[in-house]
């Protein structure tokens, strides 16, 4: 299952109390303080791990919450740290306060880290009060209190190539033969319910990551059919594959289904539709198909590569075309 929303609780370890003691040895009766300082508390880590590819693993029922620091201890010794706690989230999670919903990072690095839940400092114990007129104090102090939040956690895909399109266009066939994918396949519309992601070889030392997103409807910016939340994934991609079914059994024909995919991403975002983008002509092998592409040519005059997903024509060249436009 793919999850790409979560809530949280982090809290990060209290501080150790600071400790009230005194010299007592045999020759030196008047040894005066000797107490030590509590330890400070954990914090509470997010880190983004690029093996993780959804946010089903992070339990958001339970409290994240980093060890307390130590109490300090006589003989002016320092309550040991306490432990961090570090939360694996996949690469692309952006973080906020649920509260104000100000976002606190976007992750976007492997192994990048951040702060979600300081721990508390250490209390100081009576050894760190002593002066010159107060040789003897009583005095001490309580760990501080540790940070405590709820974070809301949103994840946006980071790939290489979003393959788009209407329902049943055959973007989860075409990434099952560039890659080692295994994404459901129907011949019945919304077959795809979550993003799924492959790996496609484009030369012997260049490999993509390609990103099949479930069919768009039109009014999927205003969240018709879940848009807007698969939307949201196209835009980490650098390159959009627009898979256009040349041989629709049903439904508009290619001309129609490329202009609302058109519309509904310049709807959602400008900067969305302004992508670098390669149009894919699927089900090349279909009779009707080569008249459909030459309308298709004619009416719409952008760039086009003639594939059959499910006989593999053209998958190569589709290919090495993609990996030109990422500079492969």
């Amino acid at each position: 299952m793919f999850i790409d929303e979560a809530t949280l609780r982090v809290r990060g370890g209290k501080g150790g109390n600071g400790c009230c003691a005194f010299r007592h040895e045999k020759f030196a009766p008047r040894g005066g303080p000797y107490g030590g300082a509590g330890g400070h508390g954990g914090s509470v880590y997010l880190r983004a791990n690029p093996n993780l590819f959804t946010l089903l693993d992070i339990p958001t029922r339970v409290l994240y919450h980093a060890q307390d620091g130590e109490a300090g201890r006589g003989k002016k010794q320092t309550g040991s740290n306490g432990a961090d706690c570090i939360v694996e989230v996949p690469l692309g999670t952006m973080i906020r306060d649920a509260a104000t919903g100000m976002l606190l990072r976007d992750l976007t690095h492997p192994g990048e880290m951040v702060c979600v839940a300081a721990g508390g400092r250490g209390g100081r114990g009576n050894a760190y009060f002593a002066t010159a007129t107060n040789r003897a104090p009583r005095t001490c102090e309580k760990g501080d209190p540790p940070e405590e939040r709820e974070l809301s956690l949103e994840l946006k895909l980071i790939a290489d190539v979003g393959l788009v399109g209407l329902p049943n266009a055959g973007k989860s066939t075409l990434l099952s033969h560039i890659s080692d994918a295994h994404p459901k396949i129907a011949d019945y519309p919304f077959t795809t319910l979550e993003p799924q992601l492959g790996i496609a070889q484009v030369t012997e030392d260049r490999r993509i990551v390609v990103a099949d997103l479930p069919g768009l409807i039109e009014g999927a910016h205003t969240g018709h059919g879940l848009g807007d939340e698969f939307l949201r994934h196209i835009e980490r991609t650098r390159v959009i594959c627009h898979v256009v079914d040349m041989a629709p059994l049903s439904g508009p024909d290619p001309v129609t289904a490329y202009r609302t995919i058109r519309k509904e991403l310049k709807l959602y975002s400008k900067e969305l539709a302004a992508k670098r983008q390669i149009i894919a002509a699927n089900k090349m092998d279909v009779t009707e198909a080569k008249e459909n592409l030459r309308v298709f040519k004619r009416k719409v005059r952008v760039p086009v590569h003639p594939i059959s997903a499910a006989t593999g024509a053209g998958l190569k060249e589709l290919l090495r075309a993609l990996g030109e436009e990422l500079g492969a």
